[in-house]
């Protein structure tokens, strides 16, 4: 399972909200490549980075903070936030982008979602599942969750299955920022359900939100979780670099 710490990016500083709430704000560091070299010197390959001005604004704004990020470590970055166009989708991967994360366009525009998947590839394009819990799983929340849609988040998901989609990132907004524990059970379902598709690839699905300590690793592990992302939890120190170094080793 692969360990990615996240950097959201507001006025290009890394900071974290509370549910998508940017009243909730709190700057860890005005510096994101600082905190980026930091996770690489951990023995972390990977990174989420977020661009929380981006998602608000509906189009990519903090492209140079990803530039600089990607320039200055080795890190395998996946970018979201305000993707909405082909030129948006164009500077992700020209400032260094390895993967890019498409949540609203996945639901408001299937069209050029689906054109994208075909044009860069299923390993280059995640599939953004945010999602407000409900009885069925969930409902998909759009426009950085400030937007509630009426699909429900395992149609969604099965969906773009269809299309090839491979990487399915899942936060539950509840969660997010909450440092209470991941959607275990939904996550379960989701695994469960999905993989009693007709499907050319299994799907890799990447845990989000409500991460809120070490021992919950190894849980989402064996369920069979492909990545998890964490935020908050480095960041308030709820769970320690040197922890997810040993982590990596142990399970690599």
């Amino acid at each position: 399972m692969r360990i990615i710490p996240a950097i959201d990016i507001i006025d290009a500083k890394c900071v974290r909200l509370t549910k998508g709430d940017y009243a909730t704000k709190k700057v860890y560091n005005e510096n994101p490549i600082e905190v980026a070299k930091e996770f690489e010197a951990s023995g972390i390959e990977y990174l989420h980075v977020v661009d929380l001005d981006g998602a608000k604004a509906s189009k990519i704004i903090n492209y140079k903070v990803l530039e600089e990020i990607a320039s200055k470590t080795n890190l395998k970055i996946d970018f979201g936030g305000g993707l909405k166009t082909d030129k948006d989708i164009e500077i992700a991967f020209n400032s260094g982008a390895n993967q890019v994360t498409g949540g609203s366009i996945a639901v408001k525009n299937k069209t050029l979602f689906k054109s994208w998947i075909d044009k860069f590839g299923a390993d280059k394009i995640i599939l953004g599942a945010d999602f407000y819990p409900d009885e069925y799983g969930g409902k998909i929340a759009t426009n950085g969750w400030q937007e509630e849609s009426d699909l429900e988040l395992i149609p969604f998901i099965k969906e773009y299955q269809e299309k090839d989609i491979q990487y399915v990132i899942c936060t539950d907004i509840s969660k997010d920022g909450m440092l209470q524990g991941p959607s275990f059970d939904v996550y379960k379902r989701i695994l469960s359900t999905c993989k009693l598709t007709a499907i050319k690839k299994s799907l890799k699905l990447i845990a989000s939100g409500g991460i809120s300590n070490f021992d919950e690793l190894p849980k989402l592990l064996e369920i069979g979780c492909e990545g998890v992302i964490i935020g908050k939890a480095i960041y308030e120190e709820k769970i320690s670099l040197k922890q997810l170094e040993q982590f990596i080793l142990k399970n690599s």
